[in-house]
């Protein structure tokens, strides 16, 4: 018996010997899945501040600052979970709202899906699809401008009129060669429906509205004018928001293709540098706005991570993704102070509050 214990013995010795002298591993620590609400469903789960670790004693002063400065409602999704909802001045969430210019990364995002569906190649003139004469630009002009050029809002044509008809669409500067915000990018709508043989709203609707469970009633897209504006409740802007975090999947489901959007969440071009696909990126060494031809300096939202990037619209209508925080941030309402097409002062001090819950 005892010549079968030494050995034993001395086995489990040698191996505490070996444990002692090396460090203790931890273990690599789970990675949280994504989640996604369920369609025709009020079920969204939820991730309270405390179980997150932040500064709970600074949500009130955040939502002071929201409802005074007109919001209407306002997310925080942490990976798909809802950490805040609240709605405001009036609003409630069966209310539908106006994504104004926001709405244009719903346009990229359809122009992904026809890419992947090889209805059409962003590469391509636009003027494949529309046929020539879709401006009144040169012949030799126009057929420099590509879908990749709508996009990225370097088309070259003048943008002192928001109209879209041949005769308002006028030559300015050969495609590439000048960044103008100007909504000449509607017309990536009509190469999708072209493409794809049915209207915009259709293929919206289909490839993407339905795949996410974005709201399906009263919403929609209304012509205003020269505009196109999407109108939802708040959460179907927030599942929009989670798709896009997820890298272009709702669930198992690949809705547009990883690669696509990581072209449309980088520098499109080399004029305005923070920005992408009609996607505003944050972190990078300057910016265009709307309406100017100046370049200024810095980061495009200063307290907000360098990684993130927004869907930014008329008077503050706002879609920010921070992948580094695994962050979804939506805010609808009127404008915060005076009337802006993109970025304004509010999305920095807005940033500032959030930054003070969240770290």
């Amino acid at each position: 018996m005892k010549a079968l214990i030494y050995p034993i013995i001395i086995a489990l010795l040698f191996c505490y010997g070996c444990s002692a002298n090396e460090p203790i591993s931890e273990p690599d620590p789970i990675e949280e899945e994504i989640y996604f609400p369920p369609f025709n469903s009020d079920t969204w789960e939820t991730k309270s501040i405390s179980e997150l670790g932040w500064n709970e004693s600074q949500l009130q002063q955040l939502l002071n600052f929201l409802e005074d400065n007109n919001t209407k409602s306002f997310m925080i999704l942490h990976d798909g979970k809802i950490v805040i909802e609240d709605y405001m001045n009036g609003h409630d969430a069966s209310k539908l709202w106006y994504w104004a210019s926001a709405g244009k990364t719903l346009t990229t995002t359809l122009s992904g899906v026809a890419q992947e569906e090889e209805l059409i190649d962003i590469n391509n003139k636009v003027s494949d699809y529309l046929g020539t004469g879709w401006t009144s630009a040169p012949l030799e002009k126009e057929n420099l401008i590509t879908c990749k050029n709508l996009l990225s809002m370097n088309s070259g044509l003048d943008d002192s009129s928001d109209a879209v008809e041949p005769e308002d669409l006028e030559y300015e500067a050969d495609s590439g060669t000048r960044w103008a915000y100007h909504n000449v990018y509607k017309k990536m709508q009509d190469v999708i429906a072209s493409a794809s043989g049915s209207t915009f709203a259709s293929y919206f609707n289909s490839k993407l509205r339905d795949k996410i469970g974005m709201t399906n009633t009263s919403g929609g897209w209304l012509q205003l004018g020269d505009f196109n504006v999407y109108w939802s409740d708040t959460r179907s802007m927030a599942r929009f928001g989670l798709m896009i975090y997820a890298n272009g999947k709702w669930g198992n489901t690949q809705i547009v293709s990883e690669s696509f959007l990581n072209e449309a969440t980088n520098t499109s071009q080399d004029i305005n540098k923070s920005y992408g696909y009609l996607w505003w990126l944050n972190g990078k060494t300057s910016y265009h706005l709307p309406a100017s031809q100046l370049e200024f300096s810095g980061e495009l939202i200063p307290n907000a991570p360098d990684d993130m990037f927004a869907a930014l619209g008329k008077n503050d209508q706002k879609i920010y993704i921070a992948p580094s925080k695994k962050l979804v941030v939506i805010r609808m309402g009127e404008a915060a102070d005076g009337e802006t097409f993109a970025l304004s002062s509010f999305d920095n001090e807005l940033w500032e509050k959030i930054n003070n819950l969240i770290d």
